[in-house]
């Protein structure tokens, strides 16, 4: 397989339903850019291409022109096992992403290799003008830096610093600080007590922490009555 043989392969897993579903769920892609390629088939394709000469090809050729050869850009890119490369791809990739699911698919493999040293990556990405690569640093520490040992009280004001006019941005921060209220409750709650997030972040933290079964029902009820209305 050639770079040039992926779009066609996508297409041939295409499926016009999931289109339109996919579609409604991304009000920020054009809907002709989207397959609706569903995420098994395009897994199993990564793992054919993975580590190919085709793969490296089509991983230099950005911006694509498809939702799905972004995805599976970012499932290519999670497999790297190198730090300092997926680092430097991820500069690359992260200002063409422009979507949630493709921002949020990506979890990479190296990343376990370097934990004290993606904090400070981390932040470098949260400073970034782009709301997708903003998104993504949230999202990172979401996923790697909510448990002991590595969670510490001065994450959570970096993610609220982020806290902007962008909807992606605003929601990923609220999943961030739910998600602390179930690992790190005595350091979160203080953030919502005292009122340190805006409103609409305040809100949707308490009903994504409230709706989520890894809350205690006495901590639900706490966060029930520090709504802001």
């Amino acid at each position: 397989m050639t770079p040039d043989d992926i779009p066609a392969r996508l297409q041939a897993l295409a499926d016009p339903e999931y289109k339109t579903f996919q579609s409604a769920l991304m009000p920020t892609i054009d809907p002709d850019r989207v397959l609706g390629v569903r995420m098994p088939a395009l897994r199993q394709l990564a793992r054919q291409l993975r580590g190919s000469d085709a793969a490296r090809a089509f991983m230099a050729r950005l911006p694509h022109a498809l939702y799905e050869e972004n995805n599976l850009h970012g499932l290519l890119l999670c497999a790297e096992p190198d730090y300092d490369k997926t680092v430097a791809e991820l500069d690359r990739f992260l200002p063409c992403v422009d979507n949630w699911a493709t921002c949020d698919l990506m979890s990479p493999r190296a990343f376990r290799a370097r934990p004290g040293a993606l904090p400070g990556q981390t932040r470098r990405w949260m400073a970034d003008p782009h709301p997708y690569t903003v998104r993504f640093g949230v999202g990172v520490l979401l996923r790697w830096y909510l448990d002991d040992p590595w969670f510490a009280p001065a994450q959570l004001e970096w993610a609220a610093a982020v806290c902007c006019e962008e909807y992606y941005v605003n929601m990923m921060v609220a999943w961030y600080f739910a998600t602390a209220l179930a690992k790190q409750y005595p350091a979160a709650l203080p953030w919502l007590e005292q009122r340190r997030l805006p409103r609409w972040v305040h809100n949707k933290t308490i009903q994504k922490a409230v709706e989520s079964y890894r809350v205690s029902p006495e901590h639900k009820q706490t966060l029930r009555a520090l709504r802001w209305k």
